[in-house]
């Protein structure tokens, strides 16, 4: 297998989870259709990079300029870093990932939702792409 297929599912999930466009599912389908056997290193990888870009974007939450809170954080405050557990979620999760960061949660509460919802999506992923690549 060429070597620069899981260096480049780790930059595809890792530019997914921050503000820049990413397919990581497409990527990570790829990998899967090339090297079934390899679905747990590819989840990883994946995952990894997912987590860091999902980090990168917390951490840049954090240097926004806090303001009043408006209503549409009410949802977030009352759900707290649990809400992070849909961090995969297209747009929204980078969304909840730089507002966790603006709402200067705890790491310590962050990481453990934030990769718990990334690993959980790629997950789900290998048995859907096993089935597309007919395995």
């Amino acid at each position: 297998m060429d070597a620069l297929w899981l260096p480049g599912l780790f930059a595809s999930a890792f530019l997914s989870a921050t503000l820049l466009p990413g397919n990581s599912e497409l990527a990570l389908a790829a990998y899967l259709y090339q090297a079934p056997q390899q679905w747990l290193l590819a989840v990883l990888v994946a995952t990894l990079g997912n987590v860091l870009g999902g980090v990168l974007t917390v951490w840049m939450g954090r240097r926004l300029p806090r303001k009043e809170m408006s209503p549409r954080t009410a949802w977030l405050t009352r759900w707290g870093p649990l809400s992070l557990s849909l961090s995969w979620v297209p747009v929204v999760g980078d969304a909840l990932c730089a507002a966790a960061g603006w709402l200067r949660w705890p790491w310590r509460q962050v990481l453990p939702w934030l990769i718990a919802g990334k690993l959980l999506r790629y997950l789900a992923l290998v048995p859907l792409a096993r089935a597309a690549a007919g395995g």
